[in-house]
């Protein structure tokens, strides 16, 4: 099949530009690579885009190597030096040469069908967005014991059911499986640079910021439920603080957001909101032990991080 080009350079016939955007996870990336190579392959034309972010381990040796690559299929590899993700998804706007720009991330595990079945979806409904499950693959050791259910979405799992549409703010699609229609990012704009990971920074968001955009503006957004992804997490390295870090930081970032040129000193209600948090989490503790009160844990470390993130900003 011959490409045919637009005025912008975009090669029409490609259909799926598949992009690995990684930062410094050489111990995790080779089997992500191998991964991708043993996908089954759509009928319709895919390239598969690495987006090195400014990686300064054995990453970009890792990339440049040929014996995972999938057989027909082009790979190309950009690096991208402003650190973090959403620099890094920005990146991989701009170098796109497909239709859709689809997501994974460097320490998944795609299923064989995942391609093809995004490929079912973009065919048969055109959407401009679509989202794919995640679930979680533990590695290294057994799931710990306080890792309850309700936390498995802080480790990225998510499950909306059935293929549909998504329209609702608090139905989001997750960072590492999602695809977007190139040509609507000049429209709804590109992520958030100041939300995202960066580096060893323990932060997110940019993702579903993203999706209540699309959302608000009234794009089509589709759930694909076969098109899964298996998030692999070290249990070994599994660390309740993990969790409490996460929440502390995206409560000071929202904090610092939501202040805006208000006084710097934070509305008295936050303080009680604070207050009761802790004593939740403390009775919950006390009541049924240290498995079962994390999740409350994580509410107090959010209000505090909204408070010094307001302070500080």
């Amino acid at each position: 099949m011959a490409d045919k080009t637009t005025d912008s350079g975009r090669q029409e016939s490609i259909l799926i530009t598949v992009a690995l955007c990684t930062h410094n996870h050489a111990d995790r990336l080779p089997r992500t690579l191998a991964d991708l190579g043993k996908l089954a392959s759509p009928s319709s034309p895919w390239e598969i885009l690495l987006v090195d972010n400014a990686s300064t381990d054995e990453t970009p040796a890792l990339l440049a190597a040929t014996s995972w690559r999938p057989q027909g299929v082009p790979v190309r590899i950009v690096r991208e030096q402003r650190l973090g993700l959403s620099n890094a998804r920005n990146r991989a706007i701009q170098e796109s040469r497909g239709k859709y720009l689809l997501f994974v991330d460097d320490d998944e595990t795609p299923d064989p069908q995942w391609l093809t079945a995004y490929e079912h979806a973009m065919l048969a409904y055109t959407p401009d967005a679509l989202g794919g499950r995640i679930d979680v693959l533990f590695e290294h050791g057994e799931r710990p014991s306080w890792l309850q259910d309700e936390l498995l979405g802080f480790l990225g799992h998510l499950d909306h059911g059935e293929d549909g549409w998504l329209q609702e703010p608090d139905t989001p699609f997750y960072g590492g499986n999602f695809a977007v229609r190139v040509d609507i990012f000049p429209e709804v704009g590109e992520f958030d640079a100041n939300l995202g990971r960066k580096g060893q920074v323990n932060t997110g968001g940019e993702d579903t910021e993203f999706y209540r955009r699309l959302v608000a503006s009234n794009y089509r957004v589709r759930w694909v439920p076969g098109a899964i992804i298996n998030h692999r997490i070290r249990a070994d390295k599994l660390w309740r603080s993990y969790f409490l870090d996460l929440h502390y930081r995206q409560g000071m970032s929202e904090g610092s957001r939501t202040r805006g040129d208000r006084k710097r000193l934070p509305p008295g209600y936050l303080f009680g909101q604070l207050a009761r948090a802790i004593k939740t989490a403390i009775q919950r503790r006390f009541k049924q032990g240290k498995d079962y009160s994390l999740r409350l844990e994580m509410n107090a470390s959010y209000f505090l991080g909204y408070i010094k993130g307001w302070i500080a900003r």
